[in-house]
This record gives C-alpha cells, structure tokens and sequence, in this order.
C-alpha cells in the first residue's frame, strides 16, 4: 500500500530516481515520494517573495512576472498527460492556456508588452494544490513497468517534475533580479556564511584523450531529448584554470577597462552591451568605490573568493583580454573540453553520499568559495569542476547523431539548435534532478543570465559546425516543400490557392486582422498577409512554427527531401524566388498554440482560415462551438479538410461525420451544419481542392479537401 505523500524535510533530498530499478510498486512509490518533494520545495522557493504585489513585479522586461512560472510547472503536469490522452478534464482551461508557454526573448531588445490578466495569488495556489492532489491520484493509478521508456506514463511524470526542478533554478534567478523590496530571507534558503579574498588563479595541464558524448536510449535515468545520441571526437591536450574566474579576478577585468574596450568583445557581445549600458556583473552592487553584492533574497560584502555571476558575453570578452595580456591562447572551453574535466570526477547522481561539490542543494542557498570543493588531477587539483555556478561554453547546443524530437515535448531543443543558444555545464548551487548529473545539456543565449560563470581554457580547440536540424527533421522538411517547393500532378500549391480562395471572399469585408489556424510552415500566413494589417499564425507543432520563423526573418531555410531510402536532395525555401519577399513580414506573428485551448488575446479577427485542421483535432466540435467568440460580426471562418477521420488524431466519438447514425449515413458536411448552425450560416461556394505532398522521389500523396464557407450571424 502506497504511503501517503507529506511534505519532504530538505534535510534529506531526493534524487532522479533509476529507471531499470526496482519493483513496479516500490519504483511508484519512489515516483511518488520525488513529485511531493519537487512540488513542496518549489512552493518552498516562492515563499521568500514578500507581499502580494511581488508575484506581479516583472523581475526583467523580457520575462513573465513569478505568478507565471509559479502556475507554468503546474499546468505543464496537465497540458502534458491531456496531450498524451492519459487524462480527460482540464483542472482549469483559463490558467493552462495563460501559463503554457513562456518566454524566450529573441534578443536583449525584445520587450513582452502584452497584458495579461493574471489570476491572484491565492487562486494560483488553489491552482497548484488541485494540480498537486491530481497528479498523486495519477501515479498511484497509472500503468507501471519497469524498466521505465519514452512511452511509460511515468516518462511523463517524470518530465513534469524535471521541468519543475529547472524552473526551481530559473525562478530563483528572476527573484535575484527583483528589488529587495520584494523578497525576503528565509529559514530553508541559507547563504553561505564564507568569504574572503580570492585565490590565485593558474592553469593545470589535462591530457588529451578520445571522448564520447550522448548517452544510449536504454541509459539508466531520465534525459531530456538532446542528451541522446552519439558523438566521438578526440580532444588534444591543453590547460584549465585551477578555480572558476572569482569575483576577485574578474575585477581585474573590469579595472582595464574590460566594459568600455570593444576589441575584447564579439560583434555581438559588444551590442549587448552598449544597448544595455552594462557597467559590471549583474550581481555586483556598486557602493561609492566599492561593491556589494546581490544573493536571492539579500545584498551581502563583496565576496571576493566566490565565482562571477555573468553571461556569455562576459565571459567570452574577459577571454579576449586575458590572451591579449598573457600572450596565450584562453578562451572557454569546448562541450568536450568540458567533459574531459568531468572524467575527474568519479560519481554521480543519485550515486554519491555527499555532493563533490556545492550542487544539489546540499550545501547553501547561494555560492561559495571557489577552492572549498577539488577534485585530484596528478599532482594538483582542480576546483567546481560541478556545482557553484554553471560554467559557460563555447559550443552552440546541436543535436548529436541519433538524436530524436520526444513527441510531447518537441518545443525543448530543436529551438536552441540555431547557433545562439551557448551551452553551461556542470550545474550550480541549486541544480537538482537532471541538471545535476553528468550527462545534462543546457543552453541558454548569451545574453542571459543564470546562476553561470565560467573557467577558461588555454587552448586551439573549435567547435563543430552547426547543422541547421531542419535539414534533417523529416517531418517539417515535408512540409516546407508542401508549401514552398515544386508543384506535382497539375495541383497548383494549396496553402498558396486557399489564401486567393480567401481573398475573394473578402470583396464587400475589412481586412485588417486575420488567424490562419493550422498554419503549419506558413505559406498561407505569408500570403494572406499581402492583404490583410495583421496576420496571425498558430500551428500546434513548435518546430512547424521555428521552421515559419526562420522564414520570417530570414527569408530562407534550407531543408532536406527524400528521394530512396538514405538518399535524398538539399532544397531551399526562398521567399524572395516566390515572390513572397515584398510582404511586410512585421505583419505577421507566429506562434505555437492549440487550437482547442488559445489564449482570450486571440480575437476580433474578420477572416479565420482553418486548413487541414478539424479531422486532427482531438475535439473539433469543442473548437467549433467557440470559434464565433473569436470573429468580428459577418466575419468569415474558412474550413478545408479531406474529412480523414483517424483515431489516432480524434476518437471516434468526436467525429463531426463519417460514421452512421441511428441506421443512417452521417456525412461530415452535415456535421459541420449542426455544429457551427447556431452562430453562423453557411455561404454556398463549397469547392474541392486538390493538394499533393511529395513522400519520395516516386511516391506521392494525392488529395481533395472539402472547402466550405461560413459567416457569423450579428449578435
């Protein structure tokens, strides 16, 4: 009998549990007794906000206020185990749909200046406490075997929890951000009470070796997506510094002159920092000729001897100066380069009894000293080789051979496979879970800012060139030569001819602001943004709608065509060879979003164009019945479909028509009077419209959808 999940003293944590392990009732409760800990500890973290109105205070324009990533991790448990099918009801639509997606600015100009009606504290705790007692009910009711794989039900557990302990480190961050007014110390986040001058930094010879990266599908704990697969190289000798750069070293840095000297800064970097102004750290509080510096909850004396808080640009310039005034070749060190010094570590989680290193929550709340935790290397030691503060790369993330999208959640790498997401390693202070084992990839843009430092390298190391994975990603590749590629069998390209299909309906309506749903790739965004002020373009797939932005601001993207087997062809989606170039491509807004759960903001639109969408939806009568909300009065919802009712996409049960009723052939055209009936009337231009999709060189799939044409009745 499973025991009854408390609330987990922080004086014993918890740590990503065996996968291969152990029986199917003692691995539920394990599972168990790791969601309780991982949710009551991050309620423990948003305990140190002081007052209400610190929910709601933006921590950083470019990022959502805390009560947003307060309700996130519990709503992804919902979005998740509903897109899998293995629950059926919502707890709350309103609050899944605000916080399911959040922010990942495109640069450090990007402003977030949406309003958002946010829910009050106490509803979002109301909220989490719901979600908390449903998922409980979940794990001591799902289907268990071990060993546990992609397709377990408790895969998915365990991604809601792992997110949940990555938010625990990101949340923490934004709280270093707000001003002290609104946080507040607290009995379980304890700083490190050391501190003094800092050591002597010096570089340590590593040998060179032969190196694996990427773990095997069947490895023994969880991994999110981009760990899987392979990648050897050898990496030639070189040095490393003995400690991570500490603040005592970077002010060395800042001394010569490191914020106002551009030839030490990338192209980059140097924009950075000249459109924010930055003088020093983040964390670095200036007070007259000294400084101060920011932990989470509290500003402390400068802690000279613990690591630098800075980001990638930082980082990469204090390189640039230490080679100019040491004459040596120092940059950051490679992923593999990296993982060359994580060799001298010999444990990992869960194994170890104690943390080799300030990670894991083990030790503070905050850095410390960066000689307190070495590791042997020969005759010298090496310090932080994990924990204290993540350590940047040089290496931009990308997948490695083998690697595979997981299908709920293929919006977490293929994002940051575009060359500006820089890789940390190693972990902090408060990385649990998966961010402390070994084998985790992260990477943020180097412009942000976590709990991330760095240790250089003195080296001649490169990284591999970046391969744009949409070269490869047969699934969006298809679809860019559906919508941007050769047209077959005399079908003239169908995203392009139903927004003309569109455009003539339009004839006696305004044409200011139209939703084009389902929009895949974006051709038919991009075309009807030649006639209408404001084009939206929601698809439900993330990569879909990386490979419509790409396009957006690039006006190309290169992707790979089978023709046999291993064999295929490289094409390129060129905007400006289809004439599409002279659009005003700041009307248009991709997003990522479902079409049965949008956001309120989507709304007031005089054309919504749904193509291919209704017989993939798990529930289209549940999107029909709203869709009015969402029109201007006489607007016109457009629908195309072929009616392929599958039970993979859409039970049975929720077919609009292809099935009999009581004896009696149900049609789905018939089907779409009934629903959409009562807030509009049909307009009689229903056509058929060919399409063709190229599978191989010599395999084709022929189609006809069905248009038809609807306008809303006034209210």
């Amino acid at each position: 009998m499973l025991k009854q999940p408390e609330l987990v003293e922080e004086s014993s944590p918890l740590t990503t549990p065996y996968l291969n392990q152990g029986t199917p009732e003692s691995k539920r409760q394990e599972l168990l007794d790791y969601f309780c800990h991982t949710f009551d500890q991050y309620d423990s973290l948003f305990e140190v906000l002081e007052g209400d109105d610190a929910w709601f205070e933006k921590a950083i324009p470019l990022r959502h206020p805390l009560i947003f990533y307060y309700g996130h991790t519990a709503a992804f448990f919902i979005n998740k185990l509903i897109a899998a099918r293995l629950i059926k009801k919502r707890i709350d639509p309103d609050i899944e749909a605000m916080v399911a997606i959040g922010v990942d600015e495109m640069s450090w100009d990007d402003l977030d200046e949406n309003n958002y009606n946010w829910p009050s504290v106490k509803a979002m705790k109301e909220y989490r406490q719901k979600v908390r007692k449903k998922v409980i009910k979940f794990i001591q009711k799902m289907p268990l075997e071990i060993p546990i794989d992609w397709d377990s039900p408790a895969w998915l557990v365990l991604m809601g929890i792992e997110h949940e302990r990555i938010h625990l480190e990101t949340s923490s961050v934004l709280m270093r951000q707000l001003p002290l007014s609104c946080v507040k110390p607290h009995a379980d986040w304890q700083i490190c009470p050391d501190a003094s001058e800092a050591p002597e930094n010096s570089l340590i010879k590593i040998s060179g070796q032969k190196i694996r990266l990427g773990k095997d599908y069947d490895s023994s704990l969880y991994g999110w997506d981009n760990e899987y697969g392979c990648y050897e190289l050898k990496v030639a000798p070189f040095k490393a510094s003995q400690y991570l750069v500490s603040n005592g070293e970077f002010l060395e840095f800042i001394q010569a002159g490191g914020y106002d000297t551009e030839r030490w800064w990338s192209d980059e970097g140097w924009a950075w920092a000249t459109f924010t102004k930055v003088r020093h750290p983040e964390f670095w509080v200036p007070e007259g000729d000294s400084w101060r510096y920011r932990t989470m909850v509290e500003e402390i004396d400068m802690p000279w001897n613990w690591p630098v808080d800075v980001n990638c640009h930082e980082a990469q310039a204090f390189c640039k100066w230490k080679s100019e005034v040491t004459g040596k070749q120092i940059q950051l060190p490679t992923e593999a380069e990296w993982c060359c010094l994580r060799e001298t570590v010999d444990t990992d989680l869960p194994d170890w009894c104690q943390a080799p290193g300030n990670i894991n929550l083990e030790y503070w709340a905050s850095s410390c000293p960066v000689n307190r935790h070495s590791t042997p290397l020969g005759k010298g030691k090496l310090f932080d080789v994990i924990g204290n503060v993540w350590q940047w790369t040089s290496t931009s993330i990308d997948a490695y051979d083998g690697f595979r999208v997981h299908p709920l959640y293929d919006d977490f790498s293929t994002p940051t496979f575009d060359g500006k997401h820089n890789m940390i390693k190693g972990g902090s202070w408060i990385s649990t879970g998966n961010c402390a084992i070994k084998d985790s990839r992260y990477a943020f843009r180097r412009h942000f800012f976590q709990h991330a430092g760095f240790r250089y390298v003195e080296s001649t190391a490169t990284n591999r060139e970046m391969i744009n994975p949409y070269e490869t990603d047969a699934s969006v590749s298809q679809y860019l030569e559906f919508h941007y590629g050769q047209e077959y069998f005399d079908a003239p390209n169908y995203p392009k001819t139903c927004a003309e299909i569109c455009y003539s309906l339009m004839a006696e309506h305004d044409m200011t602001r139209a939703l084009d749903l389902g929009c895949s790739v974006g051709r038919s965004t991009f075309e009807l943004a030649r006639w209408f002020k404001h084009v939206d373009g929601i698809d439900f797939s993330a990569r879909f709608i990386a490979a419509a932005t790409e396009l957006q601001k690039n006006g190309k993207v290169r992707y790979f065509v089978p023709t046999e087997g291993e064999l295929g062809e490289y094409q390129i989606a060129d905007l400006k060879e289809l004439g599409l170039d002279d659009i005003d491509a700041n009307r248009i807004l991709f997003t990522q979003g479902d079409a049965c759960n949008l956001k309120p903001k989507y709304k007031n639109y005089d054309l919504i164009f749904a193509g291919n969408l209704i017989d993939r939806l798990n529930n289209p009568s549940k999107f029909l019945k709203k869709v009015h909300k969402r029109l201007r009065d006489q607007g016109l919802l457009v629908l195309t479909s072929p009616y392929t009712w599958l039970e993979e996409y859409t039970p049975k049960k929720n077919w609009l028509g292809g099935y009999r009723e009581n004896g009696e052939a149900l049609d789905t055209h018939t089907g779409l009077k009934r629903v959409l009936g009562k807030h509009f009337e049909e307009i009689p231009v229903t056509r058929d419209i060919p399409f063709v999709i190229r599978e191989t060189a010599r395999k084709f799939q022929h189609t006809m959808a069905h248009c038809t044409v609807w306008r809303k009745k006034g209210e």
